[in-house]
């Protein structure tokens, strides 16, 4: 990663690698597959706190590829507890 400074308050960072390539930002339609669950339910679950409300970017809605796995990984946990 290159680090070039415009100036004394902004810094540009040039990299090969798309930032969010480790931790790609799904749309609801992914994220309902990656759940396995309709669309619909994604927005309900959002809502009630059941999964992380998505980043807002523009007009677009996506969430974190690794929230949702550590949403997972949460509710296993809790279901091993019992």
């Amino acid at each position: 990663m290159n680090i070039n400074s415009a100036s004394n308050d902004v810094a540009l960072i040039s990299s090969d690698k798309h930032p969010f390539e480790s931790d790609p930002l799904l749309s609801d339609r992914e994220t309902s597959r990656f759940l396995g669950c309709g669309r619909s339910t994604v927005w309900r679950w959002a809502a009630e706190g059941v999964i992380p409300k998505p980043l807002k970017l523009g007009g677009m809605s996506r969430w974190r590829l690794s929230e949702l796995n550590l949403t997972v990984a949460k509710a296993d946990a809790a279901r091993e507890a019992v």
